[in-house]
């Protein structure tokens, strides 16, 4: 075992429904996962993370429904597989108010959130909880979602990235380059509260999109949240190495993962950025208890509420293949579709054959990631092997059982980190950024895409001299 010291980053893995990596398992006696329309929920979960000094609640979403299993969502609805799924935003202001510290990466897809809109609620939230957002960039993948925002089909994948590009520029310019430093006055005895010399319409005319006019909310305390980007094909490793501060891979083990974060680095590199300014998190499952058997049993019990429905429902929506129609013990293979890329390239990446068998056997529990089951001693080994052999940083932590998976974590496997050194014992001043990445003033780094156009003010003219002096009335 290595001797590297370097903290763990923790983030609790949820989404705004009932079924999210672990198909059937809302039916177990101890589970809360039907309250998810419940605010109360969210707040005690968000508290819990807190006492535990987890980094960040990362909450996934999706906007269309899995309905290629059987082509149909029957399987979805019947076992609650991510539908029905409620807006990601909604919770994040009350969980902010019951806490101090803990940070909330929110999932927005580029295809279907303008960017003149969806910068104003990041912004909004970024006031609203102090510096604690982060925005995790996606470009979608279901051919159910662009069907029900008027489109004939999904977009194809490398262009999605493309329109991902254009996207950011668009939102980088809002958030950084339309309201200079000290544009907000607040001068009461002037009547000043902006200066309107200091405010400038971003006059953005792309392929995609045309936003001529400045960003509606005033800078926030990140300006730009903390930017979370999942996806690691190809194309989305690229767009990460430029924009991403924390990017989300999938992974089957160490060996596996180090290949991936040892590429994206070198991406990193290539992109003219710090070693440091990317953070990397995969995907794990814990199932845990006092002792090892404990765990188990644990693991046992909850596999036989497993739901095999359920889950060839989400794999259906993750791969774009009808697991119905194929044999359940042929080997799978990864084909070019539009939808989740890396899925059954990450579940291929060790040499193994998965089937349609295996895959229920094994990810009814854990989804697109693996589970680890043990004592505290056997999980922080595993941690620390996925992060000193893996070259990832952290983990977005998903629940077998909710809220039980998280405060078994907190409760065993928290205290066995810390006395390791690898978990943080309370939280560092700051925005997330601040906490995140070390960085001083929680602003974009002068590395970062976004810090360009701080730099640079984007209009040639201020709104005053858009519309001239303002009128005076005696």
């Amino acid at each position: 075992m290595t001797t590297s010291k370097k903290r763990i980053i923790l983030n609790a893995f949820d989404m705004t429904c009932v079924g999210h990596q672990a198909a059937g398992t809302w039916r177990h006696p101890a589970s809360q996962a039907s309250r998810y329309n419940d605010l109360e929920y969210w707040t005690n979960l968000a508290i819990e993370l807190e006492r535990g000094a987890f980094d960040a609640l990362f909450i996934a979403d999706v906007v269309g429904v899995y309905d290629v299993y059987r082509g149909s969502a029957e399987g979805a609805l019947q076992d609650a597989a991510q539908v029905p799924v409620n807006d990601p935003f909604g919770a994040i202001s009350a969980m902010a108010a019951v806490t101090s510290n803990v940070g909330f990466g929110v999932t927005a897809a580029v295809t279907f959130e303008h960017p003149y809109l969806l910068a104003r609620r990041l912004s909004t939230l970024d006031h609203l909880t102090k510096g604690r957002v982060a925005w995790n960039v996606v470009s979608s993948y279901l051919d159910s979602a662009a069907r029900n925002i008027g489109l004939d089909k999904q977009i194809p994948h490398d262009e999605r990235y493309d329109l991902a590009e254009e996207y950011m520029e668009v939102i980088y310019k809002l958030w950084e380059g339309s309201w200079e430093e000290g544009s907000v006055l607040r001068d009461k005895e002037r009547g000043i509260f902006t200066d309107p010399t200091k405010v400038h319409p971003i006059q953005h005319e792309g392929k995609y999109f045309k936003v001529p006019g400045f960003h509606l909310t005033e800078p926030s305390p990140q300006r730009t949240p903390v930017i979370f980007q999942a996806g690691a094909s190809t194309a989305g490793q690229k767009f990460a190495a430029r924009h991403a501060e924390a990017m989300f891979i999938l992974a089957t083990s160490p060996e596996s993962a180090r290949v991936l974060t040892d590429k994206i680095r070198a991406e990193v590199a290539a992109a003219g950025r710090e070693p440091d300014a990317l953070k990397i998190f995969t995907l794990l499952t814990v199932i845990t208890g006092p002792t090892d058997e404990a765990a188990q049993r644990k693991h046992e019990e909850y596999l036989s509420y497993a739901s095999p429905t359920g889950m060839m429902a989400l794999y259906g929506g993750w791969t774009g293949l009808d697991f119905a129609s194929l044999d359940p013990d042929t080997p799978l293979k990864a084909v070019e579709n539009d939808s989740l890329r890396t899925t059954l390239e990450s579940l291929a990446a060790d040499g193994k054959e998965w089937t349609v068998r295996e895959v229920i056997r094994q990810r009814s529990i854990g989804g697109l990631g693996p589970v680890v089951v043990g004592g505290p001693q056997k999980v922080a080994d595993e941690l620390e092997r996925w992060v000193d052999e893996g070259g990832v940083d952290g983990f977005n932590l998903a629940y077998a059982i909710t809220p039980a998976s998280t405060t078994d974590f907190i409760d065993f496997v928290v205290p066995e980190l810390r006395k390791r050194g690898r978990a943080q014992t309370g939280y560092a001043p700051g925005t997330l950024r601040e906490k995140l990445l070390g960085d001083k003033d929680g602003k974009t780094r002068d590395s970062h895409p976004a810090t360009h156009w701080r730099k640079h003010y984007i209009g040639k003219e201020s709104v005053a001299d858009a519309s001239g002096p303002a009128a005076s009335w005696a």
